[in-house]
């Protein structure tokens, strides 16, 4: 809390990020969850006795009383060779339209091997759809219990997406041709999106202050995908507000934006956003560190920049080099703060003797730089 605020700490924090932000049950033997695999508990008993834990937490928002969408969706779930497929049956506007999911034992993601809207003509549809109505109600209650719990070990972080986070309907190439040639078609969408998201922010934000929020979703619209011009009008336009609303109740807006960041960075400025993750070097990343902390360290606190395939393929002594680098330029000169922090985490079943050499390496530098 004192490298949000801005405030002299004696050390940098250090974060596994989805490691200790994810409580995942060791213990059960569902055979699509890794984590019960022996050699992933060794890492996450390291990065819940030796990180700084940021807690990633859903917003404990629900709506009661409100008009059932259940009439336009049907879902169905089947097994076939080993894997978990979901189909989800969407029909409104006179059209149907379909999504189809697999989820695979060995690794911890979703693939959408069919996304659910395809056209243009199918956004249109999508548009139909009734707003979320009814009472909202937020439960913070198990949030306080658990930031207690934690103590000085660490902090809850509220995660949720943004408006333009609703891009994952599209395949990326779809949602790519519609944003660029039906502006005024996307930013109904966004801002049919933008509506229940503020309200819940707003009713998360108050009930449970001047906490760390992640917001997902910008680099949907980073380069190469969209020029900047349309992260002003996409992202500034429709996260921005959130910022504000998180801001106004003590909160900290963290917005998450993979890759190329570089002529996104003033648009996070312009927002009033108070940090960024995960800032990832080149190649994945087009800017420095060492550039970030000096243009926006002063208004930003950085989360990075250690790249998640660095981690898994590198050897230590190699990874011990990056560590080292990221450390100082995240610290170098006047800034408000740098947490050590990779850009994502393992998502197989195995973690390899490398691995956690390398996270081990992570705690051991972070928690004795003395910058």
């Amino acid at each position: 809390m004192a490298t949000l605020r801005g405030e002299p700490v004696d050390r940098p924090p250090v974060s596994f990020y989805e490691i200790g932000g994810w409580t995942p049950d060791l213990d059960d033997p569902d055979p699509f969850n890794i984590y019960n695999a022996p050699s992933w508990r060794p890492l996450v008993q390291l990065a819940e006795e030796k990180t700084d834990l940021i807690r990633m937490r859903g917003a404990p928002v629900r709506r009661v009383g409100g008009t059932p969408r259940d009439e336009f969706y049907k879902t169905e779930t089947w097994m076939q060779n080993g894997s978990r497929f979901t189909r989800t049956t969407l029909t409104v506007g006179g059209r149907t339209m379909t999504q189809l999911t697999r989820q695979d034992p060995e690794v911890s993601t979703t693939w959408t091997i069919e996304h659910l809207l395809k056209t243009p003509e199918d956004l249109k549809a999508y548009l139909e759809l009734p707003d979320p109505d009814g009472r909202i109600e937020v439960d913070a209650a198990k949030l306080v219990v658990e930031e207690k719990e934690l103590g000085d070990r660490g902090i809850i972080m509220i995660d949720c997406g943004d408006p333009i986070c609703s891009a994952s309907l599209f395949s990326m190439e779809d949602y790519l041709v519609i944003a660029l040639t039906e502006p005024k078609l996307f930013h109904r969408l966004l801002e049919k999106e933008a509506r229940p998201i503020y309200e819940a922010t707003e009713a998360v934000a108050k009930a449970f202050p001047g906490h760390l929020w992640r917001v997902c979703g910008s680099e949907y619209a980073c380069e190469p995908f969209l020029p900047p011009r349309l992260f002003e009008e996409y992202v500034v336009r429709y996260t921005g507000p959130m910022v504000k609303i998180i801001q106004k109740y003590g909160g900290y807006a963290r917005i998450h934006c993979h890759g190329r960041i570089r002529s996104a960075l003033p648009y996070l400025i312009q927002m009033g956003a108070d940090g960024t993750d995960p800032i990832e070097p080149p190649p994945q990343g087009n800017v420095e560190l060492i550039e970030v902390r000096r243009n926006y360290g002063k208004q930003l606190v950085l989360f990075g920049n250690l790249e998640a395939s660095d981690i898994e393929n590198l050897e230590p002594p190699q990874f011990e080099k990056k560590v080292a680098k990221a450390l100082i330029e995240g610290t170098a000169g006047q800034g408000r703060g740098f947490v050590l922090h990779p850009s994502a985490c393992p998502y197989g079943r195995t973690i390899s003797a490398r691995t956690m050499a390398n996270y081990e390496t992570m705690v051991r530098l972070a928690t004795r730089f003395q910058g």
